[in-house]
């Protein structure tokens, strides 16, 4: 276990250097372009590199460590939830971004923005965490430097089965997030976090469960053993498919592309209580004797 303070105060610096470039940013810069650029950028930084320093402990930790899967879960779940509380509403997953601007909570420049500013974030947390590895702090460091450049790909049962899990894991996801959304913080971040880690557990295996296509191409594409388009299919098709499918199960439509639902029938937004409406009907019988009285009365 002692291999793994080091993981673990890395862990804490980058999370702490990523809140201070938020609150500078926050500072310094508008709130459009904070909200799309420098908050997608620090939150895609944070998890780029946590991510790939709890990966190599995946990799490393079972034999060189003595560690086994519930640490490796333990941190996952604390890190998500860190990341939940941190993040300050980026989603530092393309998936997330395009289906706020399906649902029309985000427009296209808007969107395009976060994209652009998710990739960046993901190229420069590689770049930094290898940089990281190099300096050999650990022995998990040291072996990942040698084996570094003849990494092996993450796909590790046939193409459609990998497409399937990495699809499956986004649909379960944004179907969690989808009915949270509006739920307080305190509800939210543990069940996500819970959802994130239950699916690692499950799906990792196979595919290393990212269901983050910018995530996926910064740990995996330039690894050995599946070819360019392999990685798309199962890393960027796979969540998107599961993404819609999830939000078309959720609302019966997508609002971008069509306002008709699809799945649910449409419920009128009055509703008249039973109460008036059996009054009404009474009141007008009422009525309708007491002329049939005064008409009797008549000479």
């Amino acid at each position: 276990m002692a291999g793994l303070n080091v993981p673990i105060a890395f862990f804490f610096l980058v999370v702490g250097v990523c809140q201070v470039l938020r609150q500078l940013s926050k500072r310094f810069l508008s709130p459009g372009a904070y909200g799309c650029l420098a908050r997608e950028l620090a939150g895609s930084l944070q998890l780029c590199m946590s991510c790939l320093e709890l990966r190599m402990l995946v990799e490393m930790g079972p034999w060189g460590g003595g560690f086994g899967p519930d640490v490796i879960l333990t941190l996952l779940f604390l890190l998500f939830a860190v990341h939940g509380v941190s993040f300050d509403g980026a989603s530092a997953n393309p998936t997330v971004s395009l289906q706020e601007f399906l649902v029309l909570e985000s427009s296209l420049a808007a969107t395009a923005t976060k994209l652009l500013a998710q990739g960046a974030g993901m190229g420069m947390g590689w770049a930094v965490t290898k940089l990281y590895w190099s300096w050999e702090l650990t022995q998990f460091h040291l072996i990942q430097n040698l084996i570094a450049p003849e990494c092996s790909s993450s796909i590790r049962t046939t193409l459609h089965h990998a497409a399937f899990a990495e699809g499956s894991c986004s649909f379960l996801f944004h179907l969690v997030l989808l009915k949270l959304r509006q739920s307080h913080p305190v509800y939210r971040v543990p069940a996500l976090a819970a959802t994130v880690t239950f699916l690692s557990y499950t799906a990792g295996p196979y595919t290393g469960a990212f269901f983050n296509p910018a995530l996926a191409t910064a740990a995996t594409f330039h690894c050995s053993g599946s070819s360019f388009w392999d990685y798309i299919w199962v890393y960027w098709l796979g969540p998107l498919t599961g993404m819609l499918t999830a939000l078309l199960l959720f609302q019966g439509n997508i609002p971008r592309l069509f306002q008709k639902n699809l799945l649910y029938r449409q419920k009128s937004k009055y509703k008249i209580p039973k109460a008036k409406v059996v009054a009404h009907v009474e009141g007008g019988e009422l009525q309708r004797k007491r002329k049939g009285e005064k008409s009797n009365s008549k000479p």
